[in-house]
This record gives structure tokens, sequence and C-alpha cells, in this order.
């Protein structure tokens, strides 16, 4: 989702799944190019299944982000703040990142979600793995 003047886009990778990391990025990046110079087709709008939705380059820690119809599940993501934690008995400044997710259940049960969740978490604590 991309934010133009007051309202927002969600241009559609399609088939995301099927391609590299540097394939979603091409073609992301030319989907919000059209999008910012209102040059997107409403079919480039349409037919997403899931959406992901940063706030956290607003400075939003965490939110909550509603699902848009017919999709199945929405990704929050929020700002990376410094904050301390608990290892061992010393407490370290570690960056944090709050994720949330949002699932029609009818489509997506929560064990699914949580282990998306999870994945997500793996790969960008170890982002070795998308190589």
């Amino acid at each position: 989702a991309t934010s133009i003047d007051n309202y927002l886009v969600v241009p559609v990778i399609r088939e995301a799944q099927t391609k590299t990391l540097e394939g979603i990025l091409l073609i992301l990046g030319d989907s919000l190019e059209r999008a910012r110079s209102r040059k997107l087709s409403p079919s480039e709008m349409s037919g997403s299944t899931f959406t992901i939705s940063n706030m956290g380059m607003y400075g939003i820690e965490s939110f909550t982000a509603i699902i848009n119809p017919p999709e199945s599940a929405i990704l929050a993501i929020g700002s990376i703040v410094d904050t301390y934690v608990k290892v061992g008995q010393a407490m370290i400044e570690k960056p944090i990142m709050k994720l949330t997710i949002c699932t029609d259940h009818r489509v997506v049960d929560g064990v699914a979600a949580a282990n998306f969740i999870n994945e997500v978490k793996n790969t960008l604590e170890n982002p070795y793995l998308l190589i």
C-alpha cells in the first residue's frame, strides 16, 4: 500500500510466490512509481490476497491494519525502536520492530498466522536466508 495525496493505493504483485526477491522489488518499484504518477490501471490494484502495510516510516510503533476484502490477511509493520531487553542477567539494547497480522479466519486460522509471523521474524533476524 502506498499513500497518494490523501488516500491509499494498493498495487498488486501477482504470483509473488513464483518471483525472486529482486523480481518483486523491480515490480514493486515500477508499480509504486506508476501509482504515484496516477498511471496504474484498476486491474493492477485489484484481486490481491494479502497486503503489507508499513506505518513504521511515520514513527508508528504498532497498529492494527484492517483487511481489504476479499483478501485473506494484512501484515502491519511498525517502526524499529531501540529497546532494552533482558539477555541472561544483563539488560542490552536491541532494535525491536512490532509486526501484527490480521486474518480472515474463514480462510486462515490463528496457528497458520502465528507460523507465518515466526517465519517473517526468523527471516528478518537472519536476512542471509533470502539469498
